[in-house]
């Protein structure tokens, strides 16, 4: 057990790796919070502590399985984001098999609280029926309005468009082994939800208004055993945009040994124009790429996204998308010149840009792929449906 502190609400709890986990009276889904994973982001630990303890009387209410789950607990009981490496950067491919060679006494630190989430989430999907949902609570450095970053596949889409906040697509593209990444492969809906600022106390509110959400839309409880509409206005008040779906398009990355500093002011959200100064990079001014909005302007000293540039995706898009995906007018992609498999195992596809001139980037998301760039010449693609246990949750959305 850890102690926990919140600036914002100037309070310590005590709480376990499992924070709570309620068995509701009647079959129905799993829902599992994460909060924590960034161990400087407290809100979301405070929120699902909270809730266990409201629902615990609500029982005979409750369908299915509620999983509250604190994710760096070292971090969290130092407050920094991390203690030697980022956490929600470690579920990659290949750090996955090496986690399970490595002898529990060989790790430390965010490896170490790898492995026991790893067996966790394991022994859930294992011993809980579906379908699942899996949500990751965060908070950001930056003033922010509350936004939904989600790896673009149809089951996502079909459960985050219901909540009144901004969609973010993309993200999986840019960023190498976020725990939700991870969930997405396994064919689970997962998806990350940033609440605002780290030490606002409209955080912890907005935290607390998208889990009862939640388990109102996965079916887990009435929403006449809450404040529903209370909940709902809590997150749709924020915003204009509410409901606009935005794409990813630039990453600034920052390396190891940069030094790196945002220009005072930016939000998420905020306009940008091509050419505008952002921040210094190693005393070198760094310029935004594209006319667009900023994305999470990093304003503290640990993390390796110094900001992002987003741009709206037009809804005829996302329909038309939905279309080809649902036909899988993807499945074409091997037979055309320039595009091959990555291997025998047929998880990836490799596109040499030379040949292949006419792939851009748009028409792979139009198809369900998302593109990691090995060079100006090549791209590893996947296909973003491949794995969704679509059947799964069939039962529940076709009502």
């Amino acid at each position: 057990m850890i102690e926990v502190y919140s600036e914002a609400r100037d309070e310590t709890i005590k709480i376990d790796r499992v924070i709570g986990h309620i068995k509701g009276s009647k079959p129905g889904p799993t829902i599992v919070f994460f909060g924590g994973i960034h161990g400087n982001e407290s809100s979301g630990v405070f929120a699902l502590h909270q809730m266990i303890a409201d629902l615990q009387n609500k029982k005979n209410s409750i369908k299915g399985q509620i999983y509250a789950i604190a994710g760096n607990l070292k971090a969290l009981e130092k407050g920094t984001r991390y203690c030697s490496e980022d956490l929600n950067r470690l579920w990659t491919e290949d750090q996955l098999k090496t986690l399970e060679n490595d002898p529990t006494e060989s790790l430390a630190d965010e490896k170490l609280e790898q492995q026991v989430l790893l067996q966790l989430i394991k022994e859930i999907i294992e011993k809980e029926s579906g379908p699942f949902y899996f949500m990751d609570l965060h908070t950001t450095s930056s003033e922010t309005l509350p936004f939904i970053v989600v790896n673009d596949s149809l089951l996502n889409r079909k459960f985050t468009e219901q909540l009144p906040v901004p969609m973010i697509l993309g993200i999986e593209e840019y960023l190498d082994g976020p725990i939700l990444s991870y969930i997405n492969e396994l064919g689970y809906v997962s998806f990350g939800y940033e609440a605002g600022q780290h030490d606002d106390l409209a955080s912890y509110q907005n935290q607390t208004a998208f889990i009862y959400l939640c388990l109102v839309l996965a079916e887990c409880i009435d929403r006449k055993e809450i404040d529903y509409y209370h909940y709902y206005e809590q997150l749709a008040k924020h915003t204009a945009t509410s409901k606009d779906i935005f794409e990813i398009v630039f990453r600034f990355r920052i390396h190891r040994g940069d030094t790196f500093e945002m220009h005072p002011g930016f939000v998420n959200f905020q306009r940008v124009k091509k050419g505008q100064e952002m921040a210094i990079r190693n005393n070198k001014t760094v310029v935004a790429k594209h006319d667009g909005r900023v994305f999470m302007p990093l304003y503290q000293n640990q993390g390796s996204e110094g900001f992002f540039e987003i741009r709206k995706v037009h809804p005829l898009f996302l329909k038309l998308s939905a279309v080809l995906r649902k036909i899988k007018a993807g499945h074409i992609l091997p037979f055309l010149p320039g595009i091959r498999w990555q291997s025998a195992e047929k998880k990836a596809l490799v596109v040499n840009l030379k040949v292949a001139r006419f792939l851009a980037k748009r028409l792979l998301h139009l198809l369900g792929y998302r593109a990691k760039e090995v060079d100006k010449n090549k791209l590893v693609i996947k296909n973003r449906e491949a794995a969704s246990r679509t059947k799964e949750y069939a039962a529940v959305w076709n009502k």
